[in-house]
């Protein structure tokens, strides 16, 4: 086991226990007290296994009690049944690398509870249960942190980074590592980057300062890059989740080696790149139902006006990352091929990126790329959640939470199908539309 999966899956055992008690003995009734029966579903439970044909799924406080075929269930008493049958069961899409924070509209500076709660609202009711906000997390997101681990649970749950490490020497970087860990953040999230030329790249001393201090305070390390040496050299110190993708240059065989043997897993966020040049014309997403039905009228409007589309039209930075995206792209298939782990994320939440429509967009995309539907649906449920070192989330096994959508179609046959949410469960409770 590596030092980052060991270090996260001991906090969060140790922190779920504190608060399971915290809960058993705060409170008399839940809003999910009892068993829910969920009977007659395709389960796809995000591990390895074969899809469960005419299934069962029982949760009973919040957490998964039992799954298995119908002939092998025995139903507890008094459970509510929901009739699911000709529908697909599967867990709720966890984004492994998002961020829940202060926009608002197409302004950021917005960061208060209120607000993170709306986001958090609106990545459930696209199916989106969990979110690992990498970077840009404030107080109030670790307070909403703290208090997700109870069976009335009703939005997405949150995992948080806090601040993007910066610093100009090593002294700098380990005293902000410290804030953050004494903060109670899950991840520490770095910058290895020059945007395109545009910035300069953090030394590669203090790089590896950042990383020693995260794990001394038992911290795992996410790293923001786009080049493939960055990507191995980043490797090669100890960083735990690749968290974009190698734009520059094809995957190699080094590289593919480095990232299996180190056990480090690859988040490709395809949208992001997606996102930097696509509102130079009216994007084809625009006219989706699936993506009208959350989106802002006022919002698309100022995306559609000639003045932006004609900045983004003549931005080098846009024309830069759309050849970047077709880099991107191929090196899933190649990491695919070579059995890395990858794991879904978007980078969503900053402008313009659309929290939960785009997280189906990336399925399509690694879809689209060379993964099968399936490898896709792990990638967003169980591999995601294992890459996060999130051990109680992300499939469908007795004892984790209750978190699951309910889909008219199957998403194994065509990806698409993941848009055909009937119901989002979180801890059993089902999110209101």
């Amino acid at each position: 086991m590596r030092l980052g999966e060991e270090i996260m899956q001991k906090t969060i055992t140790g922190l779920l226990a504190i608060l399971g008690l915290l809960t058993l003995y705060s409170s008399t009734s839940s809003a999910n007290e009892g068993s829910i029966a969920f009977v007659g579903a395709r389960i796809i439970d995000g591990t390895m296994a074969a899809p469960i044909e005419d299934g069962v799924v029982v949760i009973t406080d919040g957490r998964i009690r039992t799954v298995g075929p119908r002939s092998a269930v025995t139903l507890p008493a008094g459970a509510q049944i929901i009739d699911v049958a000709g529908k697909t069961i599967m867990p709720g899409l966890i984004n492994a690398h998002g961020h829940v924070g202060g926009t608002l509209g197409l302004e950021s500076g917005h960061y208060n509870t209120d607000n993170l709660l709306r986001q958090l609202g609106l990545y459930a009711r696209y199916g989106v249960t969990t979110v690992n906000s990498l970077g840009g997390d404030e107080e109030q997101g670790f307070a909403l942190r703290n208090e997700q681990f109870d069976q009335s649970l009703e939005r997405a749950r949150i995992y948080v980074a806090g601040s993007v490490v910066v610093g100009n020497s090593e002294v700098e970087i380990r005293a902000e590592v410290n804030r953050n860990a004494d903060m109670g953040a899950n991840f520490i999230k770095v910058r290895i980057d020059d945007e395109l030329g545009t910035a300069e790249k953090m030394p590669r001393n203090i790089f590896d300062a950042l990383v020693d201090q995260a794990h001394i305070r038992r911290l795992p390390v996410a790293a923001h890059l786009f080049y493939l040496d960055d990507a191995k050299y980043i490797l090669n110190s100890g960083a735990d989740l690749v968290a974009h993708s190698v734009r520059d240059l094809p995957i190699d065989g080094e590289f593919i080696d480095l990232i299996n043997a180190k056990g480090v897993c690859y988040i490709p966020t395809l949208t992001r790149e997606v996102s930097t040049f696509v509102y130079e014309s009216e994007p084809e997403f625009f006219s989706d139902p699936y993506f009208l039905k959350e989106a802002e009228p006022a919002i698309l409007e100022q995306l559609k006006s000639p003045e932006r589309q004609t900045r983004m039209q003549n931005s080098r930075a846009a024309a830069g990352y759309k050849i970047a995206l077709e880099v991107a792209m191929a090196n899933v298939k190649a990491l695919n091929d070579g059995g890395v782990r990858i794991a879904m994320g978007t980078d969503t939440g900053p402008p313009a990126r659309f929290q939960g429509y785009f997280e189906h967009m990336e399925m399509q995309m690694m879809v689209d790329a060379g993964m099968s539907p399936i490898e896709a649906i792990r990638a967003s449920t169980g591999v995601a959640a294992d890459c996060m070192g999130m051990g109680d989330i992300g499939t469908l096994e007795p004892g984790k939470w209750g978190d699951l959508l309910v889909l008219d179609a199957n998403p194994a046959e065509d990806i698409a199908n993941s848009k055909t949410i009937a119901s989002v469960w979180i801890a059993g409770n089902r999110v209101p539309d």
